[in-house]
């Protein structure tokens, strides 16, 4: 197996995550999947003119490269055989060379006027018999494995789009079925939606199935909108010198995301915070078991990201804040629960969960 490195020189330089002003609960949200994608996707809502998009492409520049098989269309992982397509797997168990490189990480934006064959790509019927998978022509979930799948006004998708995507981005494979042939592809990405609710709601459906979400709006403090100013002239002026200048801060939440994913495999849930995250739920009426799945392995991920390998009640408040925000109730019929609701109501759960463990 054989190595090469590739860069691409940008054309135009990114404002650096980390100089972005306040919208800490997105910056958080958005460190999260980028340490553990498992988590699923992210829904920001809110205005617009708030700066969702650069700092989504800003987390792609901030975040190491991938180790890739040259020249798969799926972004193939060398050192991941389950997770492979047919074609490279095959490669390798017949013994050939692959050659590596290493690739940036990348934002790849679904266009609203983007048809169901793009997004999922497209079979050759006659040839697929043939040829198999080199028969298949990838689309925009294809390019998206292993990088940032980012839909802007998620709202305005068709709803057979939007399955499509979350059908995917749920087990990790996208299945195309044309007259009886079926082709599958590791699709493993993170997933970012936006949308404005007042353009649009979503399908309760579709909400549930993002994992997290965070509600922004544009910054009200004068102090730190003229903050904004400053920056974002500085760097106009010489985005490199800018770039340089925060090049220490980058590199230092670069490092803690690593060793955030290095610890993640090694951080412990008690039985106790497992049931004080059902008992939250419960109480607050949420629809499904999906909202607790995505608690605890938030959690998790706080805690690996704050060094931890142990969850503590602290980062099952934070987890349940990000995961409850936009989940229907009592089957649509409440709508989500506040910050201060969720707060209050775990409040009165570790109580119940104390309680119930001493009598255990």
């Amino acid at each position: 197996m054989t190595t090469t490195v590739t860069s691409k020189v940008r054309e135009k330089p990114l404002l650096p995550f980390t100089a972005f002003i306040n919208q800490e609960e997105l910056k958080l949200a958005l460190i999260l999947l980028a340490i553990n994608p498992k988590i699923g996707g992210l829904l920001i809502l809110g205005e617009k003119g708030t700066g969702k998009s650069a700092l989504v492409r800003a987390l792609a520049d901030l975040l190491p490269p991938i180790k890739v098989i040259k020249e798969c269309p799926f972004n193939d992982n060398p050192d991941d055989v389950v997770n492979m397509c047919d074609i490279c797997r095959e490669k390798l168990a017949k013994g050939d060379r692959l050659e590596v490189e290493y690739k940036k990480m990348e934002v790849v934006t679904l266009p609203l006027s983007a048809s169901i064959d793009a997004v999922v790509g497209t079979i050759d019927i006659e040839k697929v018999l043939k040829e198999g998978l080199k028969a298949f022509q990838p689309g925009i979930l294809a390019r998206a494995n292993r990088q940032i799948l980012y839909i802007d006004e998620v709202n305005l998708l068709p709803d057979h789009i939007v399955d499509a995507i979350l059908d995917a981005a749920a087990m990790g494979w996208n299945y195309v079925e044309r007259e009886g042939i079926s082709v599958s592809h590791p699709s493993r990405f993170i997933l970012i939606g936006t949308m404005n609710p007042e353009e649009g709601e979503l399908r309760p459906q579709l909400l549930d199935r993002f994992s997290l979400s965070v509600k922004i709006s544009s910054i009200r403090d004068s102090n730190l909108r003229a903050e904004i100013i400053r920056r974002n002239l500085e760097f106009l002026e010489n985005p490199i010198e800018f770039r340089k200048k925060w090049e220490n801060e980058q590199n230092k939440l670069r490092e803690r995301i690593i060793r955030a994913r290095e610890l993640l495999s090694k951080v412990t849930i008690s039985d106790k915070m497992l049931y004080a995250i059902a008992e939250l739920c419960a109480e607050l009426k949420v629809d499904g078991h999906r909202p607790d799945i995505v608690i605890a392995v938030t959690a998790k991920t706080i805690a690996a990201y704050d060094g931890r390998d142990e969850v503590i009640e602290d980062d099952i408040l934070l987890a349940a804040k990000l995961a409850l925000g936009h989940r229907t109730r009592e089957l649509g019929l409440l709508e989500p629960p506040s910050y201060s609701e969720i707060e209050k109501t775990f409040r009165s759960v570790l109580k119940k969960t104390e309680k119930f463990f001493r009598g255990t």
